[in-house]
Order: structure tokens, then sequence, then C-alpha cells
């Protein structure tokens, strides 16, 4: 296994490395689930590194990149089992592109993954505030004197989703078992029916609920030398996807781990987790995340309370 650096704790392997080279040592058939962010294309350079599928030039050369990822994923993945995406379309600009408009990247990845025979299997919009991205990203579309001035040019926000792809086959271990608690910040009241009320919830095809600050960089403690991930997923997303497609004790695969986000609530979920990450100051936080979440485990099973009650 190619690595730069790793670190092992009683239920998770954190590797710092190219996640295609370091996926080539991990067994066919032996994840149950996974879930990444991965970069958005060419819209933020995470380092200068020729490994990192975030330094293209374009979307064309990201694309020929992540079909080795692809292929590595259809290679570990279990028959049966899920693969979810987050992700978003992109905004052009007329410097860079030529136009202004959207690029359909989520399409580009759902397309990758047909290429190596997964399944389209589910996606879910995450609603985002148009406003805070208007403030954040003065874009043209978005900004209400360009309503006044011509409206052809003005748009709705761009969401984030999440993708679900499945591997063709027949899963072997169901998961089943009904929902018995609520990932998330708003208050959720059940009927009396909480599975059946929490499934009505998540089945929607646009989540309403997600807090955007609701992050690992904001959840845990943080020095002021630490580096702060440039969009790291939200934990009540991973938590959902968690909880609908994934056993406790599965393996939970990220290969972009960034500061560990998707480890962080496997732990908390009592999942298995197997995180790569090529930044070595990402790194190096989800390291130090990963163990930090692991000693909360411990001492809360110490105390005699369970720690899944408090999510």
């Amino acid at each position: 296994m190619n690595v730069l650096n790793q670190s092992f704790g009683d239920k998770w392997a954190m590797y710092n490395g190219d996640c295609v080279e370091v996926l080539k040592g991990i067994p066919d058939n032996s994840v149950d689930f996974s879930i990444f962010s991965p970069p958005f294309a060419s819209l933020y350079t995470y380092s200068n590194s020729e490994h990192d599928m975030g330094n293209v030039k374009d979307e064309e050369e990201f694309l020929q990149m992540f079909d080795f990822l692809v292929e590595q994923l259809a290679r570990v993945l279990k028959p049966g089992r899920n693969i979810s995406i987050h992700c978003m379309n992109l905004p052009t600009s007329k410097t860079r592109d030529g136009y202004i408009g959207i690029k359909d990247f989520r399409g580009d990845l759902i397309r990758a993954f047909q290429k190596h025979g997964f399944i389209y299997h589910s996606e879910v919009v995450i609603w985002k505030d148009p406003v805070i991205a208007m403030q954040r990203t003065k874009a043209l579309g978005l900004l209400h004197k360009q309503l006044v001035k011509d409206s052809a040019m003005s748009r709705q926000g761009i969401p984030d989703y999440l993708v679900t792809m499945k591997k063709a086959g027949d899963n072997a271990e169901p998961i089943a078992g009904e929902l018995d608690h609520y990932a998330g910040d708003e208050d959720f009241k059940s009927t009396g029916r909480l599975s059946i009320d929490l499934w009505q919830r998540y089945a929607s095809p646009v989540w309403m609920d997600i807090n955007p600050s609701d992050t690992l960089q904001y959840a845990s403690a943080r020095d002021e030398k630490d580096e702060r991930h440039i969009c790291p997923l939200q934990l009540s997303v991973i938590h959902r996807a968690l909880q609908l497609w994934s056993n406790p004790d599965d393996v939970v695969l990220s290969p972009f781990g960034g500061i560990g986000s998707e480890g962080y609530e496997s732990l908390k979920c009592g999942r298995k987790y197997i995180g790569i990450e090529l930044k070595e100051s990402y790194y190096n936080q989800a390291v130090r995340n990963l163990q930090n979440v692991e000693l909360e485990i411990k001492n809360d099973a110490k105390n005699g309370s369970l720690f899944g009650d408090e999510i």
C-alpha cells in the first residue's frame, strides 16, 4: 500500500496518500458503504500535488483522474451496497469559461459511476440559502440589482446534492431495523410512530433542515494553527446516510477523508472507518479528530452512558 503516513485506532485507519494507490491495497468486496465529498473539479485547488484531483486545468482532466478512483471503488465495495457522493453543480465564469452559466458536474459524476456498472440509486437536494450564497460569492445571477437591470441573467441558487450509487448484485447482509433517532439540529416531534415519522422526513427529495454550520470544524475544538477545510460535509448529512445505508460494525470508506468528518460520524454511529487523505495538514487534523472521538466514546462507555443517546 503506497502511503506517506498512516495511523490506526481500535475501529479506524487513516492513510496519508493518493486515494487510488491506497485503495489498490484494500481487498475486493470488503467495504460496506462509502460516503465522501470529492474535489469539485477545478473549482478549488487544495494542493499543488500532481496527485490532487482538484489540481487540474478543467473538468475533463478531473474526470479522467476520477475514473481511476471509481474503478477501485467498484472493486472494493460489496455487491448490492451503496456509495453516497456529496456534490454540487459548478458555476462558470466569463474569464475562465467564456460564458456565465452552470456546468452539470453532478451529472458527470453519475455517468462516471454508471460507466463502471453502478446503478443510479437515489439523490436528495440539500437546500442552501441563496442570500448567504449571494453575500459570499457576489454571483451576478443572485444579485437583486441584476433582477432590476435585466432578469434574463437572474437565476436560482445552487444547492448541494447527496447522490447515491449502488453496486450491482444482491446485498448479502440486509440493513434491517427501524430508525430510532433523528439526525439534525431542528426540533423534531414524533406523532408516536417514530420510525415512520423519521422515514417520511428522510425520504423527502429535498432536505430543508440541514444546518450548513453543522460541520466537524465547528463541532470540534480547534487551535489557531489548524487549517480549515474549504467545504466540509455536514455531520447530519453523513449521519443520515449511515442510518439509511449501513449496519453497526460495517466498514465505511472515505477516499477524500479531509479533516475526518465521515470517520467522526462513523465511529459515533458504531461503524468502522477507513479514511484516505492526500493533504498532510488535513490528514493530521483528521487523525486528531478520530483520536478525540474515540476517547470520548471510551469515556462515555466507562461512565455507563450510551454515546448514541446524545446524537
